[in-house]
């Protein structure tokens, strides 16, 4: 099965939260609200500041991509 590359997420436990899940390598769940992420997978790499970069780098496009999927729900509802 494909997946997409993020997903939007929520649950009634944590009500004021949204989170972003990432699908591909390196996989994470970023609390939108919080601006917290919780890794699943071991970032490995020979250069830690590489890895850091890229992790940042994934973090940063999870919330430009949330920011963008956010607006698309905001547009349906202006148009109703």
């Amino acid at each position: 099965m494909k997946l997409p590359k993020f997903l939007l997420a929520d649950n009634s436990e944590f009500p004021e939260d949204l989170f972003v899940v990432h699908t591909e390598y390196p996989r994470f769940i970023l609390n939108v609200e919080e601006e917290d992420v919780e890794w699943l997978d071991d970032l490995e790499g020979d250069d830690e500041e590489t890895v850091a970069n890229e992790a940042t780098k994934v973090v940063e496009e999870a919330f430009k991509w949330c920011d963008e999927e956010l607006a698309k729900y905001d547009d349906e509802e202006d148009e109703e």
